[in-house]
């Protein structure tokens, strides 16, 4: 059996791992839909009502799945860490009502218009509705940030005493919701949602102009996502490099456990790639067991904002123990990696498309089908950089993860509840890829896969699709 706060973590972080796909793709999706909404509208074309009414469903799908995986995020709460939603409920309690409120109700009456209204309401409106859908979706991760940013730099709070219990008492809102991390963390999120809906956006489309070269509809959507891709693949490597200088200011022992610095030195290189040399490596990475391409000094330049010989605390030095070093290392140069290979994407995709021949382009069509699912791989990375990598904080330097723990929990009911959530998230996710592969199985045969001609004697029939558009 598991320790009960291990096993409460776990579980969390299962939990989170399944529905952030779901939320990000309820972020990414609702912009794409405003603009296939608007240009339907605005010409007409059969390419734009085909993309709106296939990304609707598929919308609509994670809007369901995303709501059935989330609200048990909420229960986990109280049930895995008590002490600390008794701590904090003042601080998170008004945000998290506010998300339900605000943004779930938003979004979902305005999902109900866009799905079925389209020949009952007028076309203003049915755009204002795709515009809400987007805006719900939004507005539901800025409260959802605004607690979990507060938990990484905390402010506008103080700690009183209510009937022997320490409390975090709300003093100052607007301190407290715009906190410190709160702008790094919207733009990164909102953004790397955006990168993981628009390869699951390009995928799609490179498999169906894969099946049909001549599919107007698939082709518009191809030529959309790379141009998307490339611009908001660029930003992130930009604001990534910015926001990794707000996290070395504000949280130097999460920067050290990203870049495995234990000793505290002056002119700190940075690890482009590391490859582990021995098998202990992986799971304890350090400077003498690593094959590495470093930068020189870079380390200090990003922690100091400028400084090349400023000094980075390694994590022998800490107060407090350091977090599982490994996770953090690892999860941040996989995401990394893979948003240096977005940025290689779009600008393939898009360099493909200024000269001619993006559908032709069979290795490129390949690479984007294949990197479908990698713009969730590279948010959850980010996220097990952002949530593991302040530990042993539940909220940084205020009350520890094991503090804030349920403590009457016994190891058995929290491995068996683990058991029991890993198994359902697994369901609904498994279910979510079934009802979209028959999505894009409807969608295939509706673009008309005939034989155009009988075989010769002997001879197998030749399968075209034909143009869609």
């Amino acid at each position: 059996m598991l320790d009960p706060v291990i096993a409460g973590r776990a579980q969390f972080a299962v939990a989170t791992t399944i529905h952030i796909v779901f939320a990000s793709l309820s972020i990414g999706l609702g912009p794409f839909l405003v603009y296939f909404v608007v240009q339907e509208i605005r010409t007409g074309k059969q390419r734009y009502i085909r993309l709106r009414k296939f990304f609707t469903k598929v919308f609509a799908v994670g809007f369901v799945m995303g709501t059935v995986t989330g609200i048990p995020l909420g229960f986990m709460f109280g049930t895995n860490f008590a002490t600390f939603s008794t701590m904090a409920g003042e601080m998170i309690g008004g945000p998290l009502s506010f998300e339900t409120k605000m943004a779930f109700f938003l979004e979902a009456v305005f999902l109900g218009v866009l799905l079925f209204g389209r020949e009952k309401v007028s076309e203003w409106f049915y755009a204002l509705s795709a515009f809400f859908v987007a805006a719900g979706a939004w507005f539901s991760a800025f409260w959802i940030l605004v607690v979990n940013s507060w938990m990484q730099t905390p402010q506008g709070f103080e700690l009183v005493d209510r009937g022997g219990t320490e409390v975090a008492q709300l003093v100052d809102p607007l301190a407290a919701f715009f906190n410190p991390r709160f702008p790094w963390m919207f733009i990164h999120m909102q953004n790397a949602a955006l990168i993981s809906v628009t390869l699951l956006v390009a995928g799609i489309a490179a498999y169906f102009v894969w099946q049909n070269r001549d599919s107007e509809v698939w082709s518009t959507a191809l030529k959309i996502a790379v141009v998307v891709l490339l611009v908001t693949s660029m930003a992130q490597v930009v604001h990534g490099d910015l926001y990794g200088r707000h996290v070395a200011e504000t949280q130097p022992q999460k920067f050290a456990a990203m870049e495995a610095h234990y000793e505290t030195e002056r002119g700190a290189d940075l690890h482009l790639i590391a490859i582990p040399t021995e098998l202990e490596a992986m799971t304890d990475p350090r400077s003498e067991n690593l094959f590495k391409i470093s930068i020189p000094y870079l380390a200090s330049f990003l922690a100091s904002g400028g400084d090349p010989t400023a000094e980075v605390t390694g994590l022998n030095d800490f107060e407090y123990e350091s977090p599982p070093v490994a996770l953090v290392f690892w999860s941040f140069r996989a995401m990394v990696a893979l948003g240096f290979w977005f940025v290689l994407l779009g600008a393939w995709g898009t360099y493909r498309l200024w000269k001619g021949g993006l559908t032709d382009d069979d290795r490129l069509l390949q690479a984007l089908m294949l990197s479908t699912p990698l713009g969730f791989v590279a948010l959850n990375m980010g996220w097990y950089v952002t949530e593991i990598g302040r530990q042993p904080w539940i909220i940084q330097d205020v009350l520890t993860t094991a503090e804030g723990a349920t403590i009457d929990l016994s190891s058995g009911a929290a491995t068996l509840s683990l058991v029991g959530v890993t198994l359902g998230y697994a369901a609904v996710m498994a279910l979510f890829i079934y009802i979209v592969r028959r999505y894009i199985r409807a969608e295939r045969e509706r673009m008309a896969v005939e034989t155009t001609e009988p075989p010769e004697s002997g001879q197998p029939s030749q399968q075209v699709v034909s143009a869609d558009d």
